[in-house]
């Protein structure tokens, strides 16, 4: 089971927070820091200083980590043109050294869009659809060939298609909990399937679906890695856990059901149960981005015990 951290910096975080919090990720043994890609804070909270670009981000990152995987969980279509973030993307892949993946979804938090002026289209699955068409085609074209694209939403005229990607093509996360295009989507496009939030019950379920499309595409069920995102809430014991609870904002009851909270046993004990549908990859969605004893302590006493 791979562990990899996961930063909602929207809710108040600087880039020397995240960089803080990115640097024990690599140094505790984790397989990857990513964050969520949102401009506009949510629930009670200032959102001080203010949000961050995620690839900015991540482009800084990628020159002051070594090892870990850096990406989205997830960038929303309606941010960036598709030949803008195939760009992007393959720039700070460079500049990591093929450490970076994308997750890509079709936005969904009108707000933040209102805010700050960022058009919030209807249609946005048929617009997710073609910027996935076009980025993996910028990057599959040969070098010295051009790319071309005539869709409903983008049009390209004889791209050169650069720059290249360090790897030869990022890899590519497609999530959600929609029960037919999302899994055709993702039998189409993906490296790996992300369920966020789910029970064990809705895991097995789209888990089930997705497979089922990988196979109808011609393609076999484990090309794709299988993962969740979850809140995290451990402590070493139930006043520990009480504490982090409180930053939430949550009962520590609740988030024993749909998040993985508890003592380090309990929380081994309730990713044991997504293993067992299938899952290989967990984002630990870690809010308190300075509590940098809570990743010590997962990386301690969590992660030994799930090998």
């Amino acid at each position: 089971m791979d562990l990899r951290i996961f930063a909602e910096p929207q809710q108040g975080a600087t880039y020397d927070t995240l960089l803080r919090m990115a640097r024990a990720t690599e140094d505790l043994g984790f397989d990857a820091f990513f964050r969520s890609d949102h401009y506009l804070h949510m629930g009670d909270v200032d959102g001080l200083p203010g949000p961050s670009d995620a690839w900015i981000t991540l482009a800084g990152l990628a020159r002051e980590t070594q090892r870990i995987r850096l990406g989205t969980l997830v960038t929303a279509a309606t941010f960036r043109l598709p030949g803008v973030l195939a760009i992007q993307v393959a720039q700070v892949d460079q500049m990591s050294g093929g450490r970076v993946e994308l997750g890509l979804g079709a936005g969904w938090f009108e707000e933040e869009h209102t805010a700050y002026g960022i058009p919030f289209p209807g249609e946005r699955f048929a617009r997710l659809e073609e910027q996935l068409d076009v980025v993996t085609g910028l990057w599959a074209t040969e070098t010295g060939k051009t790319f071309s694209y005539d869709g409903a939403h983008y049009r390209l005229t004889d791209s050169p298609a650069l720059p290249k990607p360090a790897q030869r093509k990022p890899p590519v996360i497609i999530g959600g909990h929609g029960a037919k295009r999302t899994p055709r989507l993702a039998a189409r496009f993906a490296d790996e399937f992300n369920l966020p939030f789910g029970s064990v019950e809705q895991t097995r379920t789209q888990f089930g679906r997705v497979r089922t499309a990988v196979e109808e595409a011609g393609r076999p069920a484990d090309d794709l890695v299988y993962s969740n995102a979850l809140a995290i809430c451990v402590g070493r014991d139930d006043a520990e856990v009480a504490r982090r609870a409180a930053f939430l904002g949550r009962e520590v009851d609740e988030l024993k059901e749909n998040a993985l909270a508890g003592t380090p046993g309990e929380v081994v004990d309730k990713i044991g149960r997504y293993a067992a549908v299938g899952s290989r990859r967990l984002y630990l969605q870690a809010m308190d981005m300075t509590d940098l004893d809570h990743l010590e302590l997962v990386a301690s006493q969590v992660a030994p015990q799930l090998d």
